[in-house]
This record gives C-alpha cells, structure tokens and sequence, in this order.
C-alpha cells in the first residue's frame, strides 16, 4: 500500500480540524449531551469511517479495505470495553456531569498523541524484526486469558495507578472542581484541580488500553497509514458512545468473554503469521513453516463480526432473562413476606428530627428530597464545584 506524502497530511490534518471544532465547542459551553446529540454525532463517525473504507476499496483494492473494517472495527469493541474503566474514573472522581465532555475530550486528544507515537514505534520494530509477531501473539493469547478469567477485575471500583498517587501526593490539589481550569492560583500558589488529576487518569488508562489494542491491530494489518486511521476513527465517537450508552454497558455481561475470544483469536493469527515467515534460528532452522496456514482478512472481518455479534446478542439476552427473573422472584416472594416483620437493615429507625419534621409540612418536604439522594451522588452548582463534606 503506497500512501504518498500528502495523502498522509491531506488525513490527518482532517481528522485535526474536526478535533479542534470538537474541543471548541466543548471549551466553549460545557454541557451534557442530549440523546439525539450523541447520536446524530455518532452516526456522523460511524457514516465516516464507513465512506473512508469505501474510499480505501476504491483507491487500493478490497484487500486493503477489509483490514481496514477489521482493524476498526477491532478497536471500537476494545475502546467499548474501556469506556466501563472511564465511567468508574468519573465516579471516583464525582466529575460533575457537565464537565465530563470536556476531561473526556482531553483524554481522547492525549490518547490520539499516545497511540500515534505506538503505532510509528511498532511499524519500526515490525520491519525490523519480524520475530516481533511472536511476542505480539502470546501478549494477546495472556491478555485473552486474563479477561476470561477475570483477573483484577472482580470489583467496580477504579484503583489509581502509581503516577496518580505520585501526582496526588507531590503537588498540592484543591479538593472542587473549578470549570474545565486544570490550575488555578490560591492564596499566592499554584494548586491542580481535580480536572488535572481525572484527565491524567484518562491518559494514562488509554495507555495501557493501547498495550493491547496495537498489538491487536497489527494482527490484522501491517499498514502503518490503516493502523492509524482506524484507531482515530474509533477514538474520535467515543465521547458520544459514553454518553449514549452508558447505562447500557452493564448489561454487556459478556463482553470480557467476548474481547477475549477476540484478542484469542488475533493472537493466534499472529503467530500463525510469525510462524509462516519465520527467521528465528532455533525454529525449523531459521526457515519459515511452508504448511502452516496464514488466516486471510475475509475470515479475520467475518470472525471479528461474529464474535461481536454473539457477544452483544447473548449478553443482552441474559440480563433481560436475569431481568425477568428478578421480577418473577419478586413477585412469588410477596405472599410469604406478608405479615413477618423487616430485617433490622430495613426496619425504619425512629430519628426525633424527621418526627418533627413530620408534622411540618415543608420540612418534610425538604427531608423527602434529602433522603432522595443515592450513594456516590454529588450535587454540583452552576460551576461545577463539589460542595464540601459536612460531618
């Protein structure tokens, strides 16, 4: 595949203007998303990835199309599984909901710089040692069995990494949020904000995503210019996709399992690959293995459609199943309910406030909307500060 020099430019100094739009308007009203927003700008991305997969098929032939599909298609389902990771920073952070465009705007620019800088280091070390492919395809195969197997990942809770504890600890942060400043000067010093310390997380999350998924995607295809664009292209409606599916990704039950079938099957790929072009001397000699099979790209895109597929459809099928369950247990449980009495966790504790509160009626009102409030939620003014913890 022969991009010429301008060909490169011509791309990414599109993708840049439509990331410097996004960011100014961001920066310009901070807000959150309404559902048709997130999905009129998602079904743009979607629509231009697809016309750029056309375009690649034109210019240079299906077989660079095709890996193109897969190769995006491969990052949008890992970018899907990061978004989980995402939610929990924003909750652990309590970012408020109308500052969460802008950290995640941040993060995708940050990431786009990151992985730029991956994908050139890996076209180096691909063309320079082929043996590379090995290490690739055990790293995805380990990877594969510690999402099957749950490793790390039996909690919903964000565990900070040790550059955010480095950062925490060293520089002095103010505890609320001030608008999308990631400084601010107080009392004659330099403080972060928590903004600094949720767009940092953002990063370095990404970054470790990316051990992964550039791995993944040269799997599928060892054109640099295709790499690239399908990582853009998934990064840059995964603002949108937060927003749109964010209630929706707990029911994706099965999408560990899911990516790891998936990165499973790239990992073999690979080394089926490393195998087919072999030039390690302790392996058959230095020579490569003429019967081993290369899996062609069209059984790749079908196989990375299927797996996707199953895992999305059986996923929602089991939470609907759980779902109704739930209710029909629910429901057989009340006649026997009747008449005993309430576990203690449950029985109303008598508070001599909202006694009197009782008999006041805008008190009451005022201790309804008090009690209304969930765990973890945190009310924001029109800043976007967290008000402080009263004991």
């Amino acid at each position: 595949m022969n991009v010429p020099a301008w060909g490169w430019f011509v791309t990414i100094g599109v993708m840049a203007v439509f990331l410097v739009v996004d960011v100014f308007v961001i920066a310009r009203r901070p807000h959150v998303p309404s559902t048709s927003e997130a999905t009129r700008h998602l079904a743009f991305f979607i629509g231009a990835a697809v016309l750029f997969g056309l375009f690649i098929w034109f210019e240079w032939g299906g077989q660079y199309a095709g890996e193109f599909y897969a190769g995006w298609l491969t990052e949008y389902s890992l970018s899907v599984d990061n978004l989980f990771v995402f939610l929990l920073i924003m909750s652990s952070f309590k970012v408020p909901l109308k500052l969460q465009q802008s950290a995640l705007m941040t993060g995708i620019v940050i990431a786009i710089i990151l992985r730029g800088i991956f994908i050139a280091l890996g076209a180096v070390v691909i063309n320079a040692y082929a043996w590379v492919f090995y290490i690739f395809g055990a790293f995805l195969i380990y990877t594969a069995f510690k999402l099957a197997t749950g490793d790390g990942d039996d909690d919903d809770e964000y565990h900070e990494n040790r550059l955010l504890v480095f950062v925490e600890k060293r520089f002095p942060a103010t505890k609320e949020f001030h608008g999308t400043s990631l400084t601010i000067v107080e009392s004659g010093k330099r403080l972060v904000t928590p903004m600094f310390i949720v767009i940092l997380a953002l990063g370095t999350t990404d970054l470790l995503f990316a051990l992964d998924s550039i791995p993944a995607i040269y799997g599928l295809t060892k054109e640099p210019y295709l790499v690239l664009t399908a990582n853009i292209f998934a990064l840059m409606g995964l603002r949108q996709l937060y927003f749109l599916i964010g209630g929706l990704l707990k029911k994706l039950v099965y999408l560990s399992i899911g990516l790891a079938v998936l990165l499973a099957f790239i990992g073999v790929k690979l080394i089926l690959h490393a195998l087919h072009e072999n030039n390690l001397p302790f392996v058959n000699g230095g020579q490569p293995i003429e019967g081993v099979p290369d899996i062609p790209i069209s059984v790749s895109l079908g196989a990375i459609v299927l797996i996707l597929g199953a895992t999305t459809v059986l996923s929602l099928w089991k939470s609907k199943r759980d779902g109704t369950l739930g209710e029909v247990t629910g429901r057989t449980s009340e006649p026997d309910a009747e008449g005993a009495p309430a576990p203690a966790s449950e029985q109303p504790v008598h508070d001599p406030d909202n006694a009197d509160n009782a008999n006041d009626p805008d008190k009451a009102d005022d201790a309804n909307d008090l009690d209304g409030t969930t765990v973890g939620e945190v009310s924001t003014d029109s800043s976007g500060s967290r008000p402080a913890k009263t004991d």
